[in-house]
């Protein structure tokens, strides 16, 4: 690797692990850079995942009983190139979030929380991609009253880069955005990174670690709290497919604002099965 490039991938790390430490993460399917084709493309790509978690609390010395709201959660959606242009790409991404508690019944979905996202790409390599990325967010309650919006739209910047040492692969992605539209938050910019690393075993299993970080820097006037952050780890085992992959993992995550409602953070350990298309 050249050495004018190693300054610039150990800052993107740094940041990243930062970010991860500081503790909302999403599980959606991770961003990652991809090559350049020999020419113009009209839907060269297209990923698609299903994850859903377990959700094992804990209780503090402050509590005095589990928060039944949260069992479960899930995520599926996908990620689609229309057009890559050679120098770039344009990317649509669309993921389905449902949490799950017991309140009710056994499986009780309360939350339905909605991600929409557009990019246009310029590639400074093979391995390095910097995009604008417009991202909206609605959050909704299932199966309870709620008659106003819950929202944000972000306007921001995001980097990407892929690097391999022998069979392992890296991939690192960085975001930060203005948020400049939204509903009964107090969002005014997010700043989040994720790292992916991924180390084949043989031809059909592997193991991987994946982790993500977000901080929230809110308007006080709104409410009067400061800067909030979350974050998620989790780490297990691929197996590889001939039509797709499972992922079967287990991690920690702490999600500020867990509820669309409540500003209040949440932390729980979690098992997980996940379906990739890659």
């Amino acid at each position: 690797m050249p050495a004018a490039r190693r300054p610039l991938i150990s800052t993107a790390l740094a940041t990243l692990l930062l970010l991860a430490a500081a503790g909302s993460a999403d599980a959606q399917q991770q961003p990652v850079a991809v090559p350049r084709p020999a020419g113009p493309e009209f839907l060269p790509r297209f990923d698609f995942h299903l994850t859903i978690d377990r959700l094992m609390r804990s209780l503090t010395p402050q509590q005095k009983a589990v928060d039944k709201r949260f069992s479960w959660d899930s995520h599926y959606g996908g990620s689609f190139d229309l057009l890559d242009y050679v120098v770039g790409r344009a990317t649509i991404t669309a993921d389905y979030q449902a949490v799950l508690g017991n309140e009710f019944r056994p499986f009780d979905p309360n939350q339905a929380n909605y991600i929409l996202e557009a990019s246009l790409s310029g590639r400074a390599s093979d391995q390095t991609e910097i995009a604008a990325i417009f991202h909206h967010v609605s959050r909704h309650i299932s199966d309870r009253p709620k008659s106003f919006a819950v929202a944000w739209n972000l306007l921001g910047a995001r980097f990407l880069h892929h690097a391999e040492r022998a069979a392992t692969t890296f991939d690192v992605t960085l975001d930060g955005g203005r948020v400049v539209q939204r509903s009964f938050v107090d969002y005014a910019w997010i700043g989040s990174g994720q790292l992916q690393v991924r180390h084949p075993l043989n031809a059909h299993a592997g193991v991987f670690l994946h982790t993500t970080g977000d901080v929230f820097l809110v308007d006080k006037s709104e409410i009067g709290r400061s800067r909030q952050a979350g974050g998620r780890i989790e780490a297990g085992f691929r197996l590889n497919g001939r039509g797709g992959v499972m992922e079967v993992f287990a991690g920690y995550e702490k999600r500020p604002d867990a509820h669309p409602l409540d500003r209040t953070s949440q932390r729980w350990g979690l098992v997980g099965l996940r379906l990739l298309s890659r």
